[in-house]
């Protein structure tokens, strides 16, 4: 489904950067010329990392899929997966695993957006710009928000913190 469509805009109205796993690596030049150009020419305010859950790149990490040069680009998932490693080991269902690992990968590109020189500077500067965390259901059209808004580079970890609370206490409740 395109970006736009998602969030009621029309085409144009919002700017897109897509890869495999939805990842945020600090030396894709793709990736950071994408957020560069966003934030330093269009002033944009708000960039949304949205992951969907059913991620093949994720589902292939999950099963110890080789998939070939792209297994180097997944490595980083594998990293949030072994990160992850005692909660995947409680949760015994394979969807509840694949959905958690789709959100958790969505929290730390959330952080990895944070992390940039292009957003750290923009905050120096004082300029206004919130980094989003969302999931999207292609089953229902549902966009959820992962409870992850970063507006000031002080909120970084107390946020990422938070989020990662909030996200694994809803699979031990």
């Amino acid at each position: 489904m395109p970006a736009n469509q998602i969030v009621g805009l029309l085409p144009g109205d919002i700017f897109v950067h897509r890869n495999i796993a939805n990842l945020v690596i600090h030396t894709d030049l793709n990736c950071l010329s994408v957020i560069q150009y966003a934030v330093d020419v269009l002033k944009i305010q708000h960039i949304m990392v949205v992951g969907h859950y059913g991620c093949g790149g994720i589902k292939a990490v999950l099963n110890g899929d080789r998939v070939g040069l792209t297994d180097n680009w997944l490595r980083h998932i594998q990293d949030i997966k072994q990160q992850y490693t005692a909660h995947f080991e409680k949760i015994s269902a394979e969807k509840e695993q694949w959905n958690l690992l789709c959100k958790l990968n969505v929290i730390e590109q959330t952080i990895n957006v944070c992390q940039t020189t292009i957003v750290q500077e923009a905050w120096a500067k004082n300029q206004k710009l919130a980094i989003h965390g969302f999931i999207y259901s292609l089953k229902d059209g549902m966009l959820k928000d992962l409870g992850i808004t970063i507006e000031h580079v002080a909120e970084i970890a107390i946020k990422h913190q938070e989020a990662i609370k909030t996200l694994l206490q809803e699979y031990y409740e």
